[in-house]
């Protein structure tokens, strides 16, 4: 009995493990050159792929085939029986066809717009497009639940004996392959959530509650979920362009899709109940954001069905090899699509070569218990949600097999062992720590950081060169207090410098937050147009090792700062600070002397100030919930900024009574398939007579760093105002103009252009303070200058040659240079 117990079960483990096929390789034409967006299909059924632009293939099934059929337009179509279930490294090879056949229906040839039944049912999707899913209801509210997960790629034996995972070997036995690339891989991280969305079509609002959340046993992952979610933003694939990665890619269903892509119509078939066309895509061009895939479409009411799209990978984006896009639409009646289920994979990796090794970044989201038509008080939507209940956190597993809407898979399960396990060895501690320092530019300790140490080192007239050392106090990302501080030495003016500030969250549903502290330190002022009093800020022309000319326009800066800020709505930040600072030059070779109301020259202002300020930033994703957040999608959102400051005279020794107003307004804007413009709208005037010290410098870059808001021709105190008004435009192409010539291609190079300008005037008599040693002017006639970049070298370099348009007479005047920025981008 024992003995046919054994059978049966070994028998049903060779039924499971032989009831799948796996086949990969590449497709060649008889003079050895690769068949790209062909088809590979596994006889008599609807599973397929389509071959990259190097011909390869990769396809796998949970069912038993036997015949792979391989076809493309040209081509003789070839059928290749199957020996076993995993057929790896094929090398197939396509005859051509003498003339087409008539009998052919579906497509024939590269067929043209006119006479492309792709195209018709294409314009069909355009004609019958419109605001489809939840955006067809007045309110809405669905349950969500989101799966994020990282895994090590490319496994193979050099990698498992190397002496990085010497003592740490056991990971390997939770290795997997995947079913899109046909690559070994290790997970590393998973996380889930669940999520209760509400919205409100008419009033434009929306609101999603976090509901659980569990992850690998990291507890401080919260900036790598948010990281995952702004790369993976959500997007329509019914918008003309998909907004992913800091790009914008052309999608198969845009108007402007058949300029990119060639569409031929394969197959029609019952998907689910729904009767449905399969369209297949590719790009073409190399070098544009597109994809290849397919997409089955419904004959009645022209809604996408399922969809699957790879991107190209000729694509001119970095560290990204590979992105894969599933997405299945669910039918509420016979018009309504739903979104079911969307699965984004992608693979990050320094090479795309295709022995590379990476990291699969994946994130799988589902919906389902929609509910239309509830209304709710815009007060709802209003009402911010303490983000960081502690119950969220530590919901029991009860909770997650209700509540999960696809059932971990053995693999999946397995991360969560895995990984607790890991926490336990030394060794994978010791790689985490060095990972996070050069993530975070801290050095852990117990509750506090040392760092961060990429300032360690600078250099400027004043000080010569410059070592610091600073940290904080950190117990977790959600602390409600914090502590930071610094002390730094100049070996040329020998002499200390230090800084120290608090600040603690008072309440976290209003984000009510006080801060103080105290700054003894050398500075740039003027760097920047619009001014903050954030007591330990430093910009880099304060620092910079290398220079261009002198950089000798410093000052000795005693600052001291409190005040408290308030986010009463989401977004929108209120702060009042009363400041307290003594101003006096670094160096001999600069002057802030002024002339006092008695005509004896002054070379120290004392000056307290009050300052209050709005700033509103919609759009703006964060993570953590204590004293301090990270921003996670720095430079997508715009930025409205307006700040009152009033100068008091006689209190604390204050030299000078008057009021400045400044605001700022700057935005993204991605210009569908030309990139992306940056642009930025500053105003400021002073009312009151105030001395060189307390005006508004035209900010100047003498460093070679380009470094957007400042004039790169400028030196420092060039233009001083007390009334100004500049814009800075900058645009990156992302490559649109080099992919088209031939020779520049495969470089990936970026184009980048910009244009600065500022006008600003200054009265007489805050002319008539100056007793300085420099000579200085307000930009009356409007001083501008562009510049034309390349970007992308080497994938982390940019070069700008910056030109100025006017003002040649001033002495000492730049009339050209080249900036350079490094960076990691995609």
């Amino acid at each position: 009995m024992k003995a046919k117990l054994l059978l049966t079960i070994s028998l049903l483990l060779s039924v499971v493990a032989w009831s799948q096929t796996k086949v990969s390789g590449r497709l060649f034409d008889t003079f050895n050159e690769p068949v790209p967006f062909a088809n590979v299909l596994f006889k008599n059924s609807n599973e397929g792929t389509i071959t990259d632009e190097n011909g390869r293939f990769y396809l796998e099934s949970s069912t038993t085939y036997s015949t792979v059929i391989f076809s493309f337009v040209g081509y003789q179509t070839k059928e290749l029986e199957l020996g076993r279930r995993t057929s790896y490294d094929l090398v197939i090879t396509l005859e051509e066809e003498s003339s087409q056949l008539d009998e052919v229906v579906l497509y024939t040839g590269k067929l043209s717009k006119e006479n492309n039944p792709a195209i018709d049912i294409l314009r069909k999707i355009w004609e019958n497009r419109r605001e489809n899913g939840v955006k067809k209801f007045k309110q809405y509210d669905y349950d969500k639940y989101e799966k994020l997960e990282f895994d090590l790629n490319t496994i193979d034996s050099a990698l498992m004996n190397s002496r990085l995972f010497k003592g740490i070997e056991f990971v390997f036995d939770y290795a997997d392959t995947s079913n899109v690339t046909g690559k070994t891989y290790l997970p590393i991280f998973i996380n889930e959530a669940i999520y209760k969305v509400y919205g409100d079509n008419e009033m434009n609002l929306e609101k999603e509650v976090l509901e659980g959340n569990k992850n690998s046993g990291f507890s401080n992952n919260q900036a790598m979920i948010e990281f995952v979610k702004e790369l993976y933003a959500d997007y329509d694939v019914y918008d003309n362009y998909l907004k992913f990665f800091d790009k914008a890619f052309t999608s198969p269903l845009s108007r402007t899709g058949i300029d990119v892509y060639n569409y031929k119509l394969l197959d029609s078939a019952f998907r689910g109940d729904k009767w449905c066309y399969n369209i297949i895509f590719y790009p073409r061009r190399k070098g544009e954001l597109t994809f290849r895939g397919d997409f089955w479409v419904n004959d009645t009411t022209w809604a996408i069905k399922e969809i699957n799209m790879h991107l190209n990978k000729s694509a001119n984006i970095n560290w990204v090899k590979e992105v894969y896009i599933e997405q299945e639409f669910d039918v509420l009646n016979d018009s309504i699509f739903l979104l079911k289920r969307d699965h984004f994979m992608s693979d990050f990796s320094f090479s795309k070569k295709e022995e590379a090794r990476g990291m699969y970044g994946k994130r799988t989201t589902l919906y389902e218990n929609h509910v239309f038509d509830n209304k709710k008080d815009r007060s709802f939507y209003k009402k911010q949600v303490d983000p960081y209940r502690r119950e969220t956190y530590n919901r029991p597993d009860e909770f997650w097999e209700e509540n999960r809407m696809e059932a971990l898979n053995k693999d999946e399960r397995q991360i969560y062992v895995m990984l607790d396990t890991l926490q336990t060895v030394p060794r994978f501690q010791r790689l985490y720590n060095i990972g996070s320092v050069l993530a975070s530019g801290y050095y852990e300790l117990p509750g506090f950081d040392l760092g961060p140490v990429f300032s360690i080192f600078g250099y400027n007239e004043a000080e010569g060169l410059r070592v610091r050392a600073g940290g904080r106090t950190y117990f977790s990302q959600n602390d409600q207090w914090r502590l930071e501080g610094f002390l730094a030495y100049g070996f040329k003016d020998n002499k200390f410098k230090y800084g120290i500030s608090g600040k603690w969250l008072l309440d976290r549903e209003s984000r009510l937050i006080v801060f103080g502290g105290n700054r003894r330190d050398v500075e740039q002022t003027g760097a920047s147009l619009t001014t903050s009093n954030d007591v330990l800020g430093r910009n880099l022309a304060s620092s910079s090792l290398v220079s261009v000319g002198a950089n000798d326009r410093l000052t000795n800066i005693n600052l001291t700062t409190f005040g408290f800020q308030v986010e009463p709505v989401k977004d929108l930040t209120f702060r009042t600070t009363a400041s307290y600072r003594t101003l006096k030059s670094a160096t001999d070779s600069f002057s802030m002397d002024y002339y006092d109301e008695n005509g004896q020259i002054q070379s120290e202002i004392t000056q307290p100030e009050i300052e209050l300020s709005l700033t509103y930033t919609p759009g703006i994703r964060t993570s953590g919930f204590g004293v301090e957040r990270l921003i996670i999608n720095s430079g997508k959102y715009p930025q409205f900024f307006l700040g009152y400051t009033y100068g008091v005279e006689g209190i604390l020794e204050g030299d000078f009574e008057y009021k400045k107003l400044q605001t700022l307004y700057t935005q993204p804007w991605n210009i569908g398939g030309l990139g992306r413009l940056y642009s930025t709208v500053e105003m400021g005037k002073i009312f009151g007579e105030v001395p060189l010290g307390l005006l508004s410098p035209v900010p100047g870059n003498q460093t070679l760093f380009s470094i957007y808001n400042t004039f790169t021709l400028l030196d420092y105190y060039e233009f001083v105002s007390d009334t100004y008004a500049s814009i800075h435009l900058e645009h990156n192409f992302g490559g649109r103009l080099f992919s088209r010539i031939g020779f520049l291609r495969d470089w990936n190079l970026r184009e980048v252009i910009g244009f600065r300008a500022i006008y600003g005037q200054i009265s007489e008599a805050n002319s008539a303070l100056n007793a300085s040693n420099i000579v200085y002017q307000a930009p009356e006639d409007i001083y501008y200058e562009y510049s034309f970049g390349i970007g992308n070298i080497f994938k982390i370099f940019r070069m700008d040659f910056n030109f100025r348009g006017n003002y040649f007479e001033n002495e000492g005047a730049r009339s050209f240079g080249v900036t350079g920025s490094f960076g990691f981008q995609f």
